[in-house]
């Protein structure tokens, strides 16, 4: 089990070219957000954006639409009831910063899941889909990222009493259904088939509500702009954690909020690279 470091992080991070154009960092779709949660997608949407996405399209009812066109004016929409499952032309797909539990959600999931060939990354009420009707595991494509905390993952997988048995659990899986599991926590671990690594930054001011949403946005992002799944899990998190870091400069870890947190990716950026 290795450490994530800034040097390892550094060395994945790529250079934005000076001639490059939106179509050179992807076009992801965020599938998230239901009557009352509609913030999750709004922060989901605003970290995919603030970490270098180059398109962003956010999957969302029609009639909580103008949350979205308020909050993330950048992102273009696609309204859920309009059935579509054909997403062929996104680069990669976020799926379940609050976007409920109901049988109709459940059948999109499952066709999403089947239809499109790109990148996944699962979170939230995505994988607490799975964990209602174990069968959608069996068609999770092959290196999609599920971002779960310990509860979601005991959902999933069977309680646990210690984290170390959790761990070997997520290493086992992750090998079994040739997954990355990016297990939330204290220390954050991303399980590929073939490494664990635990990350370096962050710390308790990200223990509030809609960091997970955030996280999501990252990951979903790096994926888009074409890095490899375990490179954009790794990024994602080193980011998401050190932006809360240097948040902590303005603010405590109990005043400390999501939104304040993206507002800092910019500047983890800049650190990463110096």
């Amino acid at each position: 089990m290795n450490k994530l470091t800034a040097i390892e992080v550094k060395s994945l991070l790529r250079q934005r070219g000076e001639a490059s154009n939106k179509s050179d960092y992807g076009h992801a779709l965020i599938i998230a957000g239901k009557k009352g949660t509609m913030g999750a997608a709004v922060i989901a949407a605003k970290a995919a954006l603030r970490s270098g996405v180059g398109l962003l399209t956010v999957h969302v009812p029609t009639d909580e639409r103008t949350i979205l066109q308020t909050a993330v004016p950048e992102a273009m929409l696609l309204m859920r009831e309009e059935n579509q499952t054909n997403f062929d032309h996104f680069s990669a797909i976020g799926v379940g910063p609050g976007l409920g539990l109901d049988k109709r959600t459940e059948e999109l999931f499952a066709d999403i899941l089947t239809e499109f060939k790109g990148p996944f990354v699962l979170d939230a009420d995505s994988i607490t889909l799975i964990s209602n009707n174990e069968k959608l595991l069996d068609v999770v494509p092959h290196k999609t990222i599920i971002t779960p905390h310990i509860g979601e993952f005991d959902r999933l997988f069977g309680v646990h009493q210690t984290n170390d048995d959790r761990m070997a659990t997520a290493i086992s899986k992750a090998r079994e259904y040739k997954l990355i599991i990016v297990l939330k926590g204290h220390h954050t671990a991303i399980i590929s088939e073939d490494e664990v690594f635990y990350n370096s930054t962050g710390n308790a001011g990200l223990a509030k509500g809609g960091s997970g949403d955030a996280l999501t946005g990252v990951i979903t992002s790096f994926l888009a702009q074409g890095y490899a799944p375990v490179n954009a899990a790794k990024l994602g998190v080193y980011l998401h954690g050190l932006a809360a870091d240097i948040t902590l400069q303005e603010q405590s870890m109990e005043s400390m909020l999501i939104t304040d947190v993206i507002g800092n990716f910019g500047n983890a950026f800049e650190l990463i690279r110096a």
